[in-house]
């Protein structure tokens, strides 16, 4: 009968200790989730605010040049940034 009584302390034990784990896990995913949310937000801003510049530079060389050599010039400009960003991104994550 002691063997039973201490299995059965053994398993309540381990409950209460994946109840107490659940609740951390739970915590942790919610501020993943929300880190992940405002993460999404603040990329979709600075797209934006990425592609705003573009076209006012954009607007601007076309006053001074050609349409085709202003968008040629800015397509230019996004591939530098873009490979810059890449490069930061692969420094960071190696």
């Amino acid at each position: 009968m002691k063997i039973i009584t201490t299995i059965l302390e053994i398993v309540m034990a381990f409950l209460h200790l994946l109840e107490g784990e659940g609740r951390i896990l739970r915590r942790s995913v919610m501020r993943l989730g929300w880190a992940v949310a405002f993460i999404a937000m603040a990329s979709l801003l600075f797209l934006t605010a990425a592609g705003f510049l573009l076209f006012g530079i954009y607007l601007y060389l076309t006053s001074q040049l050609s349409p085709a050599a202003a968008a040629l010039l800015v397509s230019l400009l996004a591939f530098v940034l873009a490979f810059v960003v890449a490069c930061i991104a692969k420094w960071r994550t190696c």
